[in-house]
């Protein structure tokens, strides 16, 4: 039995293996409801071996998209939507995963393939909202939150988490990474407030802590939650490794069951990306906060994503391009390491001919 064919056991969620779909924005919805392209994307990673497939960032909010053509969760329509595609998921015996997320001072953009920027209002953009009024690099200025503002973004994430369980979702993971609006209050680059929820670590962590524990007490006990951190800015003065251990100390006692652990994304950064570049980040976190962590970043073959796990780096690995060009990876890693049917991944039985020769 190789590790990464090994079953994952999180909560009463049995995941068939540590191949994890890592979640990417499809830029394809309309009003926020996913659609076929949603349904073939996603369910190919389940068909193709994969043992928990993540959804793309899903909004908690209409504010919340990244762009007019994210997907959303914040009403019955798109949460109706979601129940085919994680039917078929469930199907190909994957368990399926939600990503939700709010984009904060990063919303409002156009999606890669049409040159990013600001969409205008006039254009069906609307004005972006972050912990202060400092807007990233070429995007727009936000409005920074109110009080009461804060509340609603937690009892929108509350929202999404109870319709993510209605459509079926096992899994669910709350993003505040890449410079999106939780990050954003993490992160002292993007965080000035003089109030409560800014200043030093337990200010700035407030928020995602208090939109962890509350969707903690939404949901049934036994639905594993995830967290995705940027472990550093890679910017000076700004969101630090130390800072994520202390963190995920933090949210393994409010009841998060691993950390998904990326880099990045808040500021413009010189970032040294290679191979596993942001696997340390996983260990340093597994190691000292005493909480399972999932590894991603250029994790590509097979061998290697096999050696992050038996040395101890991560518990699972996420991956994400690799699976764009290859969305049946894991049944090739399988292949590759000599796994047989059934111990870990399990061939579409109209597959089998290809575990022959």
């Amino acid at each position: 039995m190789t590790h990464l064919f090994s079953p994952v056991h999180l909560r009463d969620t049995t995941v068939r293996n540590r191949v994890w779909v890592a979640p990417m924005c499809q830029y394809s919805a309309v009003d926020g409801v996913p659609n076929d392209w949603h349904l073939v994307h996603l369910g190919s990673f389940a068909r193709g071996g994969a043992g928990l497939v993540l959804t793309e960032a899903t909004a908690v909010s209409p504010e919340g998209r990244i762009s007019p053509v994210d997907t959303g969760i914040w009403n019955d329509a798109q949460r109706d939507a979601w129940v085919p595609i994680v039917e078929f998921v469930h199907g190909q015996g994957a368990v399926a995963g939600i990503q939700l997320a709010h984009a904060g001072r990063k919303a409002s953009t156009r999606p890669p393939f049409e040159g990013r920027g600001v969409v205008p209002v006039e254009e069906g953009g609307w004005e972006t909202v972050a912990p202060s009024a400092v807007e990233y690099p070429g995007l727009a200025v936000p409005r920074a939150l109110s009080i009461a503002e804060i509340d609603q973004v937690v009892d929108d994430f509350v929202a999404a988490a109870r319709r993510s369980i209605e459509a079926g979702f096992d899994v669910l993971e709350i993003h505040a990474a890449h410079g999106y609006l939780l990050h954003q209050f993490l992160s002292p680059l993007s965080n000035r407030r003089q109030d409560e929820y800014g200043g030093p670590l337990a200010g700035r962590s407030r928020l995602l802590l208090r939109v962890v524990e509350a969707v903690r007490a939404a949901v049934p006990a036994m639905t594993p939650l995830l967290v995705r951190l940027s472990a550093t800015d890679w910017v000076e003065g700004g969101w630090t490794p130390e800072e994520s251990v202390a963190l995920a100390r933090l949210l393994r006692e409010a009841g998060v069951d691993l950390v998904d652990v990326s880099s990045g994304g808040n500021a413009p950064a010189e970032i040294p990306v290679g191979p596993g570049y942001q696997v340390a980040f996983a260990r340093q976190i597994r190691e000292e906060a005493g909480i399972p962590t999932g590894a991603v970043g250029l994790i590509t073959e097979p061998k290697q994503a096999e050696e992050v796990l038996a040395d101890g780096a991560a518990d699972v690995v996420l991956l994400a391009r690799a699976l764009l060009r290859d969305p049946h990876w894991a049944l090739r890693a399988a292949h590759e390491l000599g796994v047989r049917v059934g111990e870990g991944v399990d061939w579409p039985k109209q597959y089998l001919r290809a575990t022959l020769g």
